[in-house]
């Protein structure tokens, strides 16, 4: 007799809805993923590049026109089929936490790699929604979400990248469209994980404290409380088992640098975590960043605090009041400090932070709940932190002291505050932080930085709402700001238009280059004639652009003369075409030779090329073979002169001439005065040169350049990135390009001041005192 399935609880009932819910959105989401990436690739083919990485591009757009279909398949079926999660756990007698190796096939190894690094991409963004979605599948079903479980991050990423490879595609393809893949599948996890937490939410199912941490704290009496097994909040937050974040980054440094290879095709697996190895140094700020706000999340959600991660209660009624009466006197409150406007040294900086402590107690007396206890009491030890960044001149921290308020108002209504570190108060703190690090206390005295975050400070403290919107607001100003003010200086901003000019003139080159092929793709152009338009004529237009501009009458000139130099050496069937090329001949060579001069060529290397060009007209002159319509001639003409309403950005500048001379032909100034560090071919990780587009300015650097070390700030980079300038504090400039930076950022003769923001070292400093004092959290 056929016994039925036993019933399915309805909280189980529940957590598989969500799981097939998620799947049914990732999966309605390919569409534009596939979309993406298919824009992407043909976006990449019409750059320009070497042969080989023309190539390359064509090949893997070819490959995804074949395989992208039976790709965008693979994914959904592997998703759904991940629908039932696995409850399987660790063989009995097994410890989590031991070292095992095993063999471990090199695709499988390289596949979790890159699942890892793009989970560890995506989290950034979606955390907050992610570990709610977690916690609340957690009270379902009574246990933490399994390492393969489809709602992870990682597990999606997966098999995605699994599919990839079964579909035929090449892994280096899907690392070169990674960008606008985790754009999209960023856009779509953070999508489907709200509309999970939507639906348990309206289902009654809130996101309570993680299950693992409140069976960890249980004392074996059965007794709770903050004493519990000997241990303060802090010891067993910093104690609880990792985030997703801190698996997928463990996982994605599993075996990549760390591993020994076994026999052929096999690889010795370390086990996650156990090899930080072959990360950058921003990558290790980064996950070292989320480790800290992770055990603070931990901290803050034990059942002491009771605080709800997800959706903030409003403040009690007398702490709303008290913040709401310091926004109104903060700028009494502050000055009774003693003149504090115009008192910037560091013994009022030390008496400043007792009136924090101050603050702080007596907002704690306000406060109507353990949890806004907690939180009131780590903005105050995170602010303690920052006032005693020595490195930071006192006037600034003075006025980030004021931000203490504002950022706690923030808090209590939003805890994304501590989860995500993008959050607007935190990059606010963190951008201020970094640009005033390189100053002293004479240097930054009355400067325009130290007015600007007074500005900053007193629109925060006095603007009408609470939320983060005013701190987005005032940091998208301070960037603003930033870039006028790191180039304000007369030489700094001569070289900054100079280099942009190389730049630009470089980028127009690429652009008429790949116009001129297009337009003498069909006709029959010598050899000789192509290369001198391709390799040199293109510079000339593009220079000349830059110097003059597009439609001045010698940039005009010197595209009818492309033109003309085309049908002058082209075959002359008729004698009247042959005395129409020996009447123009001179006046073509003129503009020829004027255009050369315009690039530095001149004298014996000028008359080089033109003997060369005169020698192919000759030549031309006497050919039998095609001629060239004169209406194709025409057209070619009349699309020179236009040129610049056909080219689009797609164009990426491949090594630039970057060097002393090259600028001082593009502008005519001296280039002595500053150090221009040009692409030399040093070998260079593309994750490096990733690293160095990601640089943000202000941010202050120790170089070593040719033995001699600086301190210097990053004060500029050029529409395409491709140039960098950092200015040191003797008054010398550093004009680097992309791939050397990357080489010097790899090499460590560029080395940040400050790898991680000054939030975390704040927040750091903050759990460490709660560790070696957890009686304050709710005292």
């Amino acid at each position: 007799m056929h016994t039925p399935p036993p019933p399915i609880h309805p909280q189980r009932r529940l957590a598989r809805q969500v799981r097939e819910r998620l799947v049914d959105g990732l999966c309605s989401g390919l569409v534009g993923v596939d979309k993406a990436i298919l824009e992407f690739l043909n976006a990449l083919m019409a750059q320009t590049g070497t042969q080989r990485e023309m190539q390359e591009r064509r090949d893997a757009w070819m490959s995804y026109q074949s395989h992208g279909g039976e790709w965008v398949r693979g994914v959904s079926v592997a998703w759904r089929a991940a629908q039932a999660p696995s409850t399987a756990g660790p063989p009995p007698g097994s410890r989590p936490s031991e070292l095992t190796f095993e063999l471990v096939d090199d695709n499988v190894v390289e596949n979790k790699i890159l699942a890892s690094r793009m989970a560890l991409t995506v989290l950034e963004q979606v955390n907050a929604s992610f570990d709610a979605l977690r916690l609340r599948v957690q009270v379902l079903e009574g246990l933490d979400l399994p390492a393969t479980d489809i709602l992870r991050p990682e597990t999606v990423a997966l098999h995605m990248v699994d599919a990839w490879v079964k579909a035929g595609l090449k892994r280096n393809d899907l690392l070169a469209a990674l960008d606008p893949l985790l754009r999209e599948l960023t856009a779509l996890l953070q999508k489907v994980y709200q509309a999970g937490n939507d639906f348990l939410q309206a289902q009654g199912v809130a996101a309570q404290q993680d299950l693992r941490v409140r069976m960890s704290r249980a004392s074996p009496s059965g007794s709770g409380g903050l004493q519990a097994q000997g241990q303060g909040p802090a010891t067993r937050a910093l104690e609880q088992s990792q985030e997703a974040v801190a698996r997928a980054r463990a996982q994605a440094s599993m075996h990549a640098q760390a591993s020994r290879m076994g026999p052929a095709g096999t690889a010795f697996a370390m086990p996650p975590g156990a090899s930080m190895s072959g990360m950058t140094p921003l990558a290790r700020a980064r996950q070292r960043a989320h480790g800290v706000m992770g055990q603070l999340r931990r901290l803050l959600t034990q059942p002491a605090t009771g605080f709800d991660m997800v959706n903030a209660p409003p403040a009690s009624a007398a702490l709303a009041q008290a913040l709401a009466a310091h926004r109104v006197q903060a700028e009494t409150y502050y000055s009774t400090v003693g003149t504090l406007a115009e008192d910037y040294s560091p013994a009022a900086v030390v008496h400043l932070a007792g009136v924090v402590r101050n603050r702080s107690a007596e907002l704690k007396k306000k406060a109507d709940t353990q949890g806004e206890k907690a939180i009131i009491e780590v903005v105050a030890l995170m602010f303690q932190s920052i006032l005693a960044e020595d490195r930071i001149p006192p006037a600034v921290r003075i006025w980030f002291a004021r931000l203490q308020v504002p950022v706690l108002r923030v808090a209590l209504a939003e805890p994304e505050f501590f989860s995500n570190l993008n959050h607007p108060a935190r990059q606010l703190i963190d951008r201020m932080g970094s640009c005033a690090l390189g100053f002293d206390a004479t240097s930054i005295s009355g400067s325009a930085l130290e007015a600007e975050i007074k500005r900053i400070v007193q629109v925060i403290e006095q603007y009408p709402e609470t939320g983060s919107r005013v701190f987005q607001l005032v940091h998208d100003e301070f960037e603003k700001f930033l870039a006028k003010f790191l180039t304000e200086k007369q030489a700094t901003s001569r070289l900054v238009s100079v280099a942009q000019q190389v730049e630009q003139k470089e980028t127009l080159a690429i652009q008429y280059t790949i116009e001129l092929r297009t337009m003498l793709k069909d006709m029959p152009v010598r050899d000789e004639i192509r290369d001198f338009l391709f390799k040199t004529w293109a510079e000339v237009l593009a220079l000349s652009a830059v110097r003059e501009g597009p439609q001045h009458a010698d940039t005009v000139a010197y595209k009818r003369a492309a033109a003309d130099l085309v049908w002058a050496a082209s075959a002359k069937p008729n004698r009247s075409e042959r005395a129409q090329v020996i009447q123009s001949l001179p006046g073509l060579l003129q503009r020829l030779r004027q255009g050369l001069a315009l690039m530095g060529i001149t004298g014996a290397g000028q008359d080089t090329q033109i003997k060369a060009l005169t020698d192919t007209l000759a030549e031309a002159f006497l050919s039998k073979t095609a001629a060239i319509p004169a209406e194709h001639i025409e057209a070619m003409a009349k699309r020179l002169a236009n040129l610049e309403e056909f080219i689009g950005d797609a164009a990426v500048m491949g090594d630039l001439p970057l060097d002393a001379e090259s600028i001082e032909m593009m502008t005519g100034i001296d280039a002595s005065a500053i150090h221009v560090v040009a692409d030399n071919g040093a070998p260079v990780d593309d994750a490096m040169v990733a690293w160095a587009q990601e640089l943000q300015p202000g941010n202050w650097f120790t170089l070593d350049h040719n033995g001699s070390s600086s301190q210097v700030q990053y004060v500029w980079h050029s529409q395409r990135k491709q140039l960098h300038l950092f200015a040191s504090t003797d008054g010398s400039s550093f004009l680097i390009q992309l791939r050397r930076l990357g080489a010097y950022l790899q090499a460590g003769l560029l080395v940040a001041r400050e790898e991680e923001g000054l939030t975390v070292r704040a927040t750091r400093d903050a759990l460490a005192k709660l560790n070696a004092n957890p009686e304050r959290l709710l005292g």
